[in-house]
């Protein structure tokens, strides 16, 4: 299975930010124990280097194998495609649409999710070659929205970021979205710096019950 096919079987991508290199293999545990099987990095686009992202995806990959789909997030520029896919990362999301940025991820051979808003953006995020368009912000747009945009462009898969909470993540689903992005809601820093990684398990799993990997 690809990690298209993944990501739309998991119909969840836990997006991590900020959480300390030295938990972030026991944050993906918890995770994975709640059902979640989908996570990106982002890119800390004020970083001096984008070494954390790098290793961060690389342990997952040690660790997780293919029990866990991981990719990059907040993606700029061609070079950061190049620098999450030499760490394995295997597909790339990004806030906007870079021709760049898709045009390089697809030559390497993985996922292209590029973050749009309106059915313009939408469109030619599409035609430059993306597998995935990610919708953002989408809570504050409104599961409303996703379905009116979706009626007409139909053969677009989206995911839908931003705003995304337990009671209306179904809601996206069924407005046309094959799946939700959500940080910190389930990447809660509060909870990692306290060492409460059950209560990530068990809000991953609320997430994961919310719409059911089958339906």
């Amino acid at each position: 299975m690809d990690a298209f096919e993944r990501i739309k079987k998991a119909k969840l991508v836990a997006i991590i930010r900020g959480v300390p290199e030295e938990k972030v293999l026991k944050t993906v545990e918890a995770m994975k124990r709640g059902g979640v099987s989908c996570c990106e990095v982002t890119f800390d686009q004020r970083a001096d280097d984008f070494s954390y992202t790098a290793r961060a995806i690389e342990r997952i990959r040690r660790a997780f194998g293919d029990e866990i789909t991981v990719g990059a997030g907040t993606v700029l520029t061609a070079e950061q495609v190049e620098i999450a896919y030499d760490a394995g990362a295997v597909y790339i999301i990004s806030p906007d649409v870079n021709a760049e940025v898709i045009k390089r991820t697809k030559e390497l051979g993985m996922v292209s999710i590029p973050g749009a808003m309106t059915p313009t953006e939408i469109t030619a995020a599409w035609r430059l070659g993306a597998d995935i368009v990610k919708v953002f912000p989408a809570g504050e747009l409104g599961a409303g929205y996703i379905k009116a945009v979706a009626t007409p462009i139909s053969h677009v898969p989206l995911l839908a970021v931003g705003g995304i909470g337990v009671k209306n993540a179904r809601n996206f689903l069924d407005a046309g979205c094959i799946g939700v992005g959500v940080s910190s809601t389930i990447v809660n820093r509060a909870r990692i710096d306290a060492g409460d990684f059950d209560a990530i398990t068990k809000i991953a799993r609320e997430y994961v019950d919310a719409f059911g990997r089958n339906a």
